[in-house]
């Protein structure tokens, strides 16, 4: 979608306007779709496959970006801390890998996608892509059998493969307007029709609350990186003019934070989420700053481009509900963890 299109649709699922009323007639097939799933699965006209391990989806009933990736690095890095085995399916998008596939560290973001690739090296853990999620799922089980859990970058909306736990992501828009696609946000009712003995948990990565959720806390790293390993900090910019560009869902919020940190910002560069950017070339001599999602797509041409991690953290409350009760699968499917 234009960028245009896109920012006139995000206003529109806001409030209740006129184009979100002449829109709502078309929301009675969004809700026909969910009946009709909700009635195959219900009925056993199609199953979900249930894995010998526990799954937890990191996703939102949104549409846009609510930052659930770096939530499923901050999860992964700290479970595996803590000794679990962990694994990580997700859909691929933006890239052109048909079916499915593990990633690699040299893999090529057009083919397995940018934020699949993000993953794979800011984890090193096993990491499968695929659109039929159930089939990723199994595929990493087979090929990493000592796997004690698996985490769905988004997801929340595939029924094919039962998930344990549902990690709800939100940010300040909250519900929108809270009409189905396509006169609000909405991809699914809320409250959501979690399945028996799934657990869902929510997080909201903005400054307000959403409803009993827990707070995700992001900032910039203070130093940025590039493909040559080398690290900078960002501190040695605020005395000079930089570029930027993003193609995330919310590329002004990267902006923003680059401001925060003090940088002065001349050419900023905004393109549409998952943007491929193979055509993109420097528009000045000036340094440029991007995000770990971009950079994977940039660094094989572009080395010279400097790369801002983004640092998710969730509290410990957090951690006090999720633990004990990733521990009762985790034992319930006979597997013991650390």
């Amino acid at each position: 979608m234009p960028r245009f299109g896109h920012d006139l649709f995000l206003g529109a699922w806001q409030k209740l306007g006129l184009l979100a009323v002449c829109l709502w007639p078309l929301t009675l097939l969004s809700r026909l779709y969910l009946f009709v799933q909700h009635l195959r699965y219900a009925h056993g006209w199609a199953s979900a496959l249930r894995l010998s391990v526990p799954v937890l989806v990191v996703g939102n009933v949104v549409v846009g970006g609510t930052g659930k990736t770096p939530i499923v690095i901050h999860i992964a890095q700290r479970l595996t801390e803590l000794g679990w085995k962990v694994g990580v399916i997700a859909r691929g998008v933006g890239g052109q890998q048909t079916g499915c596939t593990e990633v690699k560290q040299d893999s090529l973001a057009s083919l397995v996608g940018d934020e699949a690739l993000l993953l794979k090296r800011r984890l090193g853990l096993p990491v499968f892509i695929g659109k039929a999620r159930s089939q990723a799922a199994s595929q990493l089980l087979q090929t990493y059998p000592d796997t004690q859990l698996i985490i769905s970058d988004d997801g929340l909306q595939h029924r094919a493969l039962h998930h344990d736990i549902a990690i709800c992501v939100f940010d300040d828009t909250g519900l929108g307007n809270g009409f189905l696609l396509p006169a609000g946000p909405l991809r699914e009712s809320w409250p959501r029709p979690s399945g028996p003995g799934v657990f869902q948990i929510k997080v909201h990565t903005g400054q307000h609350a959403f409803e009993d959720s827990f707070c995700a806390s992001r900032q910039l790293s203070a130093q940025a990186v590039n493909a040559r390993a080398e690290l900078r900090a960002l501190a040695t910019w605020q005395h000079q003019t930089v570029d930027a560009l993003a193609a995330i869902a919310q590329p002004q919020a990267f902006f923003k934070a680059l401001h925060a940190a003090g940088l002065r910002l001349g050419e900023t560069q905004v393109f549409p989420d998952h943007h491929p950017l193979s055509a993109w070339s420097p528009v000045s001599q000036r340094d440029v700053l991007c995000t770990e999602k971009d950079a994977v797509k940039l660094w094989p041409r572009h080395p010279e481009v400097w790369a801002v991690p983004l640092q998710c953290e969730l509290p410990a409350a957090f951690w006090n509900v999720l633990l004990p009760h990733l521990q009762r699968l985790s034992l319930a499917d006979g597997h013991q963890t650390a």
